[in-house]
């Protein structure tokens, strides 16, 4: 049987997911959410679980129960800021897969209004095309063949994009996990220069996670790209370091299921950058 302590965890872990989900525009206002069981079968947790992460979201107001079988969602939409005449500012956001990089950066764009540049949507067809006529899977990340002549061709074209927008005074909010990137002093110093150059600062920003809502977060994607690492969890972590941080100034989110939601965090940053701009 599991203990209390496990149960409030799994309850945490799912309720912040959802309360992501929906402070950063997935799920929208007046969305109906699958059923108890369908979560369930989603998020690998008990259907009384999902009730108790449910009470949770009705308590701040995010989910209304219309009748026991049908939940509507909340979302009090944030509006983009105003436009203040301060200079252009990019955040790069990086993390591991499942961290929630995503959600915190469309967080960010509906705070400020300022558009995303994710990894994955700019370059997965091009790159799920190019794996597959060099006969490899199309959702292959780990092989040598990817990591040496794919990747890079990845975020050279990720940054492109970024000093494009920097180019007509435009700050992005770029998402990718970035961890080779940030552990480059060389190359964090080159894109910084780049943007700075062309009148745009930039924060660093790394979103860290416990493994146990990574986990959760991957599951309830369903994104194919995840399979291998869902099919040998272990072997994963056992790849990564839980405890990276970038080598060069950042600001650290915290995504772990007890933490603060994130749409409170990305307000603390964008005050942070504020004052120190």
């Amino acid at each position: 049987m599991a203990s209390h302590d496990d149960i409030d965890g799994k309850k945490a872990r799912v309720a912040r997911t959802i309360r992501n989900d929906i402070e950063a525009g997935v799920l929208r206002d007046g969305e109906a959410l699958p059923s108890t069981r369908a979560l369930a079968e989603q998020m690998d947790v008990s259907v009384f679980t999902i009730n108790e992460a449910m009470k949770l979201l009705s308590a701040e107001g995010l989910i209304e129960n219309q009748s026991r079988s049908r939940r509507v969602v909340r979302s009090g939409v944030v509006r983009p800021a105003a436009r203040t005449g301060r200079p252009p500012h990019a955040f790069l956001v990086g993390g591991y897969a499942g961290s929630g990089k995503s959600e915190f950066g469309r967080v960010l764009s509906r705070l400020t209004g300022a558009p995303i540049i994710d990894k994955d949507t700019i370059t997965r067809p091009v790159v799920e095309t190019a794996l597959e006529v060099m006969g490899l899977p199309p959702h292959d990340r780990d092989s040598e063949v990817y990591l040496e002549r794919v990747r890079p061709r990845e975020y050279e074209a990720l940054i492109d994009a970024t000093l494009e927008n920097a180019e007509v005074g435009v700050g992005p909010i770029v998402t990718a996990p970035f961890v080779r990137e940030f552990g480059d002093k060389a190359w964090i110093e080159r894109v910084t220069t780049q943007l700075r150059t062309r009148g745009v600062g930039v924060t660093l920003v790394w979103v860290d996670c416990d493994v146990e809502t990574m986990h959760t977060y991957l599951r309830r994607r369903g994104a194919a790209r995840d399979s291998i690492k869902l099919g040998d969890w272990d072997g994963y972590l056992s790849k990564i370091n839980v405890d990276f941080r970038p080598k060069a100034e950042h600001l650290v989110i915290n995504n772990s299921a007890s933490s603060e939601p994130l749409q409170a965090q990305a307000m603390r940053l964008l005050a942070n950058v504020v004052e120190h701009a």
